[in-house]
C-alpha cells in the first residue's frame, strides 16, 4: 500500500459558476480552446459527455512534456456543483496509484471558488508529491475563467 496524499487548491473565479461547472461536466472538449497552453484536447472514449461512467482522454502539456490521462467520470452532482474524475490509464497512474480529482464549486458570501482536490498514492518516499500538477490545474482554471470573463 502506498503513501496517501491529498492536495487541494481553491481559486476565486469571476465567471458564472454554473457555466464553469458546465464546461468540465458537459463540454470538457472545449477546455483546449479556453486554455490551449495547458490542454490540447479532450476526446470522448465511451459514453456521453456529462454522464457518470463515461470515459474521456485528456491530452495536455505539463512542464513542456506531452501527457495523456484517460479518465472515467465517477460522480456528478449538478446541485452541489461537483464532478469527480478517476484516471484508469495514462502518465499519472503509471507512477501513482488511485489518482483521482474532484472539482467542486463553492460560494463564500459573494465569492465563487473553484475547489480542486487531488487524491493519490505514492509508491514510496522517493516519488514526489504532485505539486507541479496542482500548479498546472490552477493555471488551467485561471485560463478558463479568463476566457469566460472576456466573453462577457
Amino acid at each position: 500500500m502506498g503513501l496517501k496524499s491529498v492536495l487541494c487548491a481553491k481559486i476565486e473565479i469571476k465567471a458564472n459558476k454554473d457555466v464553469f461547472h458546465d464546461v468540465f461536466t458537459n463540454k470538457p472538449h472545449h477546455v483546449s480552446t479556453m486554455s490551449p497552453l495547458h490542454v490540447q484536447g479532450c476526446e470522448l472514449l465511451e459514453g456521453v459527455f456529462g454522464t457518470v461512467g463515461s470515459k474521456i482522454c485528456w491530452t495536455y502539456t505539463l512542464e513542456g512534456k506531452q501527457k495523456i490521462s484517460k479518465q472515467v467520470i465517477e460522480t456528478i452532482d449538478e446541485e452541489k456543483k461537483v464532478i469527480t474524475f478517476k484516471e484508469f490509464e495514462g502518465d499519472l497512474v503509471n507512477i501513482y496509484d488511485n489518482w483521482k480529482t474532484t472539482l467542486h464549486i463553492e460560494t463564500k458570501g459573494e465569492i465563487d471558488l473553484v475547489c480542486w482536490t487531488m487524491e493519490y498514492e505514492r509508491p514510496n518516499e522517493n516519488v514526489p508529491e504532485l505539486i507541479n500538477l496542482l500548479d498546472f490545474i490552477i493555471g488551467m482554471t485561471k485560463a478558463v475563467d479568463d476566457h469566460h470573463v472576456k466573453m462577457n
